[in-house]
C-alpha cells in the first residue's frame, strides 16, 4: 500500500501542488530567464501575447523591472502567495533568476519563492537557492531510462560544453535525481512535472514515478504533450490514455491533475487569469514595447 505522509502546511498555499490552493490563491510567473541548456524535442520558446503554454511570455522583464511589476500585482491580488519564475528558459541558467529571487525575497519576505526547472543544475545551484529563501521546485522528469531520454531530450549543455545523446541523457538523468534529492534534504517541497509522450515514454512514467518517490517528491504532475517544436508532428495522448497514466502513478505518488500549463508570464489564480493579463499592458509601462 502506498504510504501515506502528512501535508506540509505551505504546501496549502500554492495553487500548483495542493487542489484546494489552486481554487483560491493567485501566483505570479516573472519572466526573467530567457536561456536555456537543454534540448526539448516538444518545446518552442516564443515571445507573444496570444498562446497559453509553458515556453511563452510577452516580454523578458528585467530584475528591476520584475520587482516593479511585482508590486503591481501584490496591490491587484490580495490573494497571492507564490512568485514564481518558470522561464521562459531555464531559469537556474540564468543569473537575472537569482538576482530577482534576492530583490522579491528582500521586499516581500512573505510570499513564497517557487521555481520551475528542467534540473540540469538543480544540485549545482541548492546553495544558492536556499539562499534565495526558495521554498517550492518543480522539476521536469520525463523519464529515467537514457536511452528513452535522449529521444526526448538530445543534446544538452553543461559545464561550458555540448554534450549528445546517451552521455547527455545519463548526465541530465543522474543530475536531476541528486537534485531532487538534495533539495528534498534542504526541506524544498518538489514537484515533479512529466510530459506524457504517446509511444515514447507512456509505458514508462510508473518507473519514473517509483524513482522520484524514492528521491523524495511530494508530487508528481503528469501533462499532456503539446505538439509543438520537433514533436509538432506527434499525438497528444488522448483524456483516456492520461487517465490511465495518472491512476497507474497514483498508487506510488501523490498526482496533481489540475495544471493549466502555464505561460512563463501567467498571474492570477490559475484558470481565471482573463482580466488582467490584458489589463497589465495599460496599468504600466513595463510590458510596453
Amino acid at each position: 500500500m502506498k504510504e501515506m505522509l502528512a501535508e506540509p502546511r505551505i504546501v496549502k498555499s500554492h495553487p500548483c501542488f495542493n487542489a484546494k490552493a489552486h481554487l483560491n490563491i493567485a501566483r505570479v510567473h516573472i519572466p526573467v530567464a530567457p536561456k536555456c541548456n537543454i534540448q526539448c524535442n516538444y518545446c518552442y520558446r516564443l515571445i507573444n501575447s496570444l498562446e497559453v503554454r509553458p515556453g511563452v511570455s510577452s516580454k523578458i522583464l528585467s530584475p528591476k523591472e520584475a520587482l516593479d511589476y511585482l508590486g503591481i500585482v501584490v496591490k491587484e491580488f490580495k490573494e497571492l502567495k507564490v512568485v514564481g519564475i518558470a522561464g521562459p528558459g531555464e531559469p537556474l541558467f540564468n543569473r537575472e533568476t537569482f538576482e530577482t529571487l534576492k530583490l522579491v525575497h528582500e521586499k516581500y519576505p512573505h510570499l513564497f519563492l517557487c521555481i520551475a526547472t528542467n534540473g540540469l543544475l538543480l544540485r549545482d545551484k541548492l546553495d544558492e537557492l536556499a539562499s534565495a529563501g526558495v521554498n517550492f521546485l518543480t522539476v521536469t522528469m520525463n523519464a529515467i531510462d537514457p536511452e528513452i531520454t535522449t529521444k526526448i531530450h538530445p543534446f544538452i549543455y553543461y559545464k561550458n560544453k555540448l554534450i549528445e545523446g546517451l552521455d547527455a541523457a545519463k548526465t541530465l538523468v543522474s543530475n536531476q535525481i541528486e537534485g531532487v534529492e538534495l533539495a528534498v534534504k534542504r526541506g524544498m517541497i518538489v514537484k515533479v512535472n512529466t510530459v506524457l509522450i504517446p509511444e515514447i515514454n507512456d509505458r514508462h512514467v510508473e518507473e519514473v514515478a517509483k524513482k522520484i518517490k524514492e528521491a523524495g517528491a511530494y508530487v508528481q504532475n503528469i501533462i499532456p504533450l503539446i505538439p509543438i517544436g520537433n514533436f509538432k508532428e506527434r499525438r497528444p495522448p488522448t483524456c483516456d490514455e492520461l487517465q490511465d497514466a495518472r491512476m497507474k502513478c497514483e498508487k506510488i505518488i501523490k498526482q496533481f491533475r489540475l495544471c493549466k500549463m502555464c505561460r512563463a508570464d501567467a498571474v492570477g489564480i490559475p484558470g481565471r487569469e482573463i482580466g488582467f493579463q490584458e489589463r497589465r499592458y495599460e496599468m504600466s509601462e513595463i510590458f510596453h514595447a
